[in-house]
């Protein structure tokens, strides 16, 4: 019995604890990560071909037109976009793809018309349950000056307005919860039919 890879998105409003749930699922064998393509600058500790492929914006805008990303955004300023060929090649092997993509980008893929990654998407809105709590975290990790956080909770509002459009929303706990949860939706969607390829087995 074999079956077909998923590809999991996860989206989230910034201090909801996406980086960290997807951090958490990368040191187990489970997930193929796919590392994505940006113009920002690397922050302190990101290794590139690791965390992003950092390029410049030049390459980044020729690569839109040859149709090299599955989805592509700017996001505070800076191109960010995912390579089509890659997620590609491992959803063919069967196995499970784990993006952390924002709410532009999982528009754009559950528009796509390839029948592999059509078949093979699962949706995944990771967020707490009210902007207050979200306020509230960005201003605990104090990281970002009061600008910063201002225009972090106004995009918050307009991305939390999508979680209807994914097949599963989350509210965010702790990280070992969050965890939990995110497998225990992985779990339901490994064992679906249609995901089976089938042998003579009788």
């Amino acid at each position: 019995m074999q079956r077909s890879g998923i590809l999991f998105i996860v989206s989230a409003p910034s201090g909801a604890g996406k980086t960290t749930l997807c951090d958490n699922l990368r040191k187990t064998p489970d997930f193929h990560y796919s590392v994505s393509c940006t113009t920002r600058p690397p922050r302190k500790g990101e290794v590139d071909g690791e965390d992003y492929f950092f390029i410049g914006e030049t390459l980044f805008l020729q690569r839109i037109k040859k149709g090299w990303f599955l989805e592509h955004a700017v996001v505070h300023g800076h191109h960010y976009g995912t390579p089509l060929r890659a997620v590609r090649d491992v959803l063919v092997r069967g196995k499970d793809l784990l993006l952390d993509i924002d709410v532009q980008g999982a528009g754009q893929i559950r528009k796509s018309r390839d029948r592999i990654i059509r078949s093979s998407l699962v949706s995944v809105f990771l967020t707490t349950k009210t902007l207050a709590e979200l306020e509230r975290r960005l201003r605990k990790r104090a990281t970002d000056d009061e600008v910063t956080i201002q225009r972090r909770l106004a995009a918050a509002r307009k991305e939390m307005s999508h979680w209807p459009e994914y097949d599963y929303v989350v509210f965010t706990g702790s990280p070992e919860e969050d965890v939990q949860k995110f497998r225990a939706i992985v779990q339901a969607e490994i064992w679906r039919t249609s995901r089976m390829r089938l042998e003579k087995i009788f």
